[in-house]
């Protein structure tokens, strides 16, 4: 199996992580990575936000557990949060675009030994009033969609193991 098909099928969420922040060369590829996802007609719909300061990460964590109704920390202490937002107005294809930044953006993490994870509610944390006050902090327009949440770091954990393939996963018509 070649060495990207292997990352493919290798890859999985972690929800552990080390206090210990990203490389900046490894942060450099993982954006690379999701700045060259497809876009629909190369419109490039979406913006990627960093986060690495400690108290903005808190304020996404704490907006995020209050949607999904717990006090757990939803981002599971990653030191590195990249929130992936789509225009719309951009793109009626903004949101896909969106969803293939993220699965490039944790392959490509992947593929450096980091842990990653997707982490929903995006969109509902940037639709709300304190959302879009972060995004007028970032100079973004309030329009922009949250995608989701790539978590990143060094896992504190082994990675779980793969859930079974389903069967019929795959039908032919030949």
């Amino acid at each position: 199996m070649n060495e990207t098909i292997q990352t493919l099928v290798t890859r999985r969420s972690i929800r552990k992580y080390k206090k210990e922040q990203i490389a900046d060369g490894d942060l450099r590829q993982v954006l690379e990575a999701g700045i060259y996802a497809p876009s629909g007609m190369g419109k490039q719909p979406v913006t990627i936000v960093v986060i690495q300061n400690s108290n903005t990460i808190a304020k996404l964590s704490a907006m995020n557990a209050k949607i999904m109704g717990t006090a757990s920390d939803p981002l599971y202490g990653a030191p590195t949060v990249l929130v992936v937002l789509a225009d719309m107005k951009k793109s009626a294809n903004a949101w896909s675009d969106g969803c293939l930044v993220m699965g490039n953006l944790m392959n490509a993490a992947a593929s450096l030994g980091l842990g990653s994870c997707w982490i929903n509610r995006a969109k509902e944390e940037f639709s709300s009033p304190e959302g879009q006050g972060l995004l007028k902090t970032w100079g973004l327009p309030v329009h922009l969609t949250g995608v989701g949440h790539c978590i990143l770091g060094y896992a504190d954990e082994p990675a779980p193991a793969p859930a079974p393939r389903k069967e019929n996963f795959i039908i032919y018509d030949r």
